[in-house]
């Protein structure tokens, strides 16, 4: 099966290396025409450069179409004017991977609340705005594909990136929710967690395994995930040609009687309640109050409206 782009206009951002920069060429030597959107700044989000115009003749010489955009993804209407910029020169937008992101780390004791709230101004409500900026144009052509960029760090914790941690998971749970509004619009939305030796990672990872984690080998993933045939509410992570995925998952409920439903009675059924065990991947928040009156009537023989403890 051969995954092509032909006649679709995809939009990534941070693509002026890295990650961004590996779709971007990809995306272009499939048949999409792309939009390398990057302010070019350094690592921490400040200054700018002509990295997109970079990767915009990378592409072209390839005998791909891409236009470069400089706008910030931290400004809304600079995102609706890249989206009516790229509907003007290329008559629509079919994809979007947000990938825009900065790094500002340090442990939550020593960080200011400047940084903790500028990533996640980049990444949690650039994603947003970006996707929102596209959303209405995807609902009337009824087909969209939009990748949301979360991390390791945000599915799982990691140290000394509490601000970088609280955007990524941030993403996952906007994926659920707009994958549920868009589905009758044939929007797809999935989040991709990637392992990658770029700019953002070039000092944490030792020189052998930057190498080993290039950029190039997360691709397969990112692309499927926007493609025609792309899932849709998938957390897929991947690095180094390992693929994986992952799941926002919960157990069976525990339903406590009315006189035992104080502090003391919720400790003592803790290790019930807490048990890894009967796990299900909801589809919906609704799942979750479902599986509490499932619990409630396997307890009392009725239904919630008539149930007594």
């Amino acid at each position: 099966m051969s995954i092509d782009f032909k006649d679709k206009v995809a939009i990534v951002t941070g693509a002026g290396g890295g990650l961004g920069r590996e779709y971007a060429l990809e995306l272009g030597k499939r048949g999409a025409k792309v939009v390398v959107n990057d302010l070019g700044g350094s690592r921490d989000g400040t200054g700018t450069s002509d990295m997109a115009a970079q990767v915009v003749e990378e592409i072209e010489k390839a005998g791909g179409t891409a236009m470069a955009n400089g706008s910030s993804v931290t400004e809304y209407d600079q995102m609706e004017e890249m989206v009516a910029k790229t509907k003007e020169k290329f008559g629509g937008v079919h994809v979007l991977i947000n990938n825009a992101g900065v790094l500002r780390d340090k442990t939550f004791a020593k960080m200011e609340p400047q940084d903790f709230e500028f990533v996640v101004k980049v990444h949690l409500n650039g994603s947003a705005f970006a996707t929102k900026a596209c959303w209405e144009t995807f609902r009337e052509q009824s087909y969209g594909r939009v990748l949301m960029t979360a991390s390791s760090t945000g599915l799982f914790g990691n140290f000394g990136q509490a601000n970088y941690g609280a955007a990524k998971l941030g993403l996952a749970g906007l994926t659920k929710t707009l994958q549920l509004e868009g589905a009758k619009y044939n929007i797809k939305v999935n989040t991709l967690s990637p392992v990658a030796g770029t700019r953002m990672t070039e000092d944490l990872f030792p020189e052998e395994a930057f190498k080993l984690f290039d950029p190039v080998n997360v691709v397969p993933a990112a692309l499927f995930l926007v493609s025609e045939d792309a899932p849709s509410n998938a957390i897929v992570g991947a690095g180094a040609g390992g693929f994986h995925s992952a799941w926002t998952v919960m157990n069976d409920a525990v339903w406590l009687k009315d006189e035992d439903r104080t502090v003391e009675g919720f400790a003592a059924r803790w290790d019930e309640i807490s048990k890894f065990d009967n796990l299900k991947a909801p589809q919906s928040g609704s799942e979750q109050s479902g599986a509490i009156l499932t619990a409630m009537q396997k307890v009392t023989g009725q239904g919630p409206s008539s149930a007594r403890g």
